[in-house]
C-alpha cells in the first residue's frame, strides 16, 4: 500500500461518523484549506456520496478562484460540486456574521472539517467567553467527524495526495480571538504544561459532553412553566428546564436564567429576557409572553 492509501485508510478509522455514513449522502463545507480538503478525501474514500460545497464570501481579493480549486478535487475524488455566494460586509463582529451566512446556505446538516486542535480552542475560547458545562463540550462528531484527526494530519493528507489547497491569510490574523488562542494562549499553557494539551482538552470535551447530555436529560422531566416544581428542583436541572424552555435562534443568558428563577420562587411577580420577552408568574405558573418587548 503506498504512503496516500496508507495515511488516509489510518486518518478514516478514526472517523466513525463518516464510515457510518457510507453510500449515504452528505453535505461537506469544503473552503478549500487543509481541513476541508481532507474533509472530502475522507468522505469519499468511506463511501459517501459526496456534495462538496464552497461558499464565497466576498471578502478577499481572488476568493472566487478558490472555488475552483475545490471543483478539481471534488472532480478528481467523485464528489458533486455546488459554488455559493454571499454577501458580508466588513465591520464588527466579522468572524460571527461570516459564519452565519455560511451556514445559512450550507444548510443544517453540512459537515465541516473541523479537527481536534480546533475542538482545543473552541473549548478555551468558551471559557475565556463564560460559557458553561455545554459551551465546553466543544463540537459533537456528527457535525464534525474530524474531531479525532490533528490538525498536522489534515496537511499531510494533502500533501500525501498533492493536492492544491487554499492558504487564507486570515487564520493568520491577530484580529480574531480563535487566532490569538491558537498562537498565543494554547502554546503558552502547552509550555506550562510541559505536553501538548489538544488530546487532553479533546477528551476533556468528550467527558463535559457526556455530563451535559445527561443533565440535559434529566431536565427533561421538570415543566418549566411550575413555578413551585421549578423552584424546588436541584438548582442545576432548574437552570437547564428554563434555558431549553427559552430558546429560539439562541439560548438565554444566565442572568436571565436567574430571573426566571427567582420569579419561580416568588422572589419577583415578573422579569423581562435578555430579548425583551415577559414571564410572569400567576397561581403558581410561569407564563411568557411571545411578543418582543422591544
Amino acid at each position: 500500500m503506498c504512503e496516500p492509501e496508507r495515511l488516509r485508510n489510518e486518518l478514516l478509522a478514526r472517523c466513525p461518523a463518516l464510515r457510518a455514513a457510507a453510500g449515504g449522502e452528505v453535505d461537506c463545507a469544503v473552503s478549500g484549506g487543509p481541513d476541508s480538503m481532507a474533509l472530502l478525501v475522507l468522505a469519499t474514500s468511506a463511501g459517501c456520496r459526496v456534495t462538496a460545497i464552497h461558499v464565497d464570501h466576498g471578502l478577499r481579493e481572488g476568493s472566487a478562484a478558490e472555488a475552483d480549486l475545490v471543483a478539481v478535487a471534488a472532480e478528481r475524488f467523485g464528489a458533486v460540486f455546488r459554488r455559493e455566494s454571499v454577501t458580508v460586509t466588513p465591520g464588527p463582529n466579522l468572524e460571527a456574521r461570516s459564519r452565519a451566512a455560511r451556514y445559512g446556505v450550507l444548510g443544517p446538516d453540512a459537515l465541516t472539517g473541523h479537527t481536534a486542535d480546533d475542538q482545543a480552542e473552541t473549548m478555551l475560547l468558551n471559557l475565556l467567553r463564560g460559557g458553561a458545562l455545554n459551551g465546553l463540550g466543544g463540537m459533537r462528531p456528527h457535525r464534525h467527524p474530524l474531531l479525532a484527526v490533528r490538525r498536522s494530519e489534515t496537511h499531510a493528507l494533502c500533501r500525501s495526495f498533492a493536492i492544491d489547497v487554499v492558504d487564507d491569510p486570515s487564520n493568520r490574523s491577530s484580529a480574531h480571538l480563535r487566532n490569538r488562542v491558537r498562537a498565543e494562549l494554547l502554546p503558552l499553557m502547552e509550555e506550562l504544561a510541559r505536553r501538548d494539551l489538544v488530546p487532553v482538552l479533546a477528551r476533556q470535551a468528550e467527558l463535559w459532553r457526556d455530563d451535559a447530555d445527561l443533565l440535559d436529560e434529566l431536565a427533561l422531566a421538570i415543566d418549566p412553566t411550575d413555578a413551585r416544581g421549578l423552584a424546588a428542583a436541584p438548582v442545576a436541572l432548574a437552570r437547564r428546564a428554563v434555558r431549553a424552555w427559552l430558546t429560539t435562534d439562541h439560548p438565554p443568558d444566565l442572568a436571565t436564567v436567574e430571573r426566571v428563577l427567582a420569579v419561580a420562587r416568588g422572589d419577583a411577580q415578573a422579569c423581562e429576557t435578555n430579548n425583551g420577552r415577559r414571564i410572569s408568574r400567576h397561581d403558581q405558573r410561569l407564563s411568557l409572553d411571545a411578543t418582543s418587548l422591544r
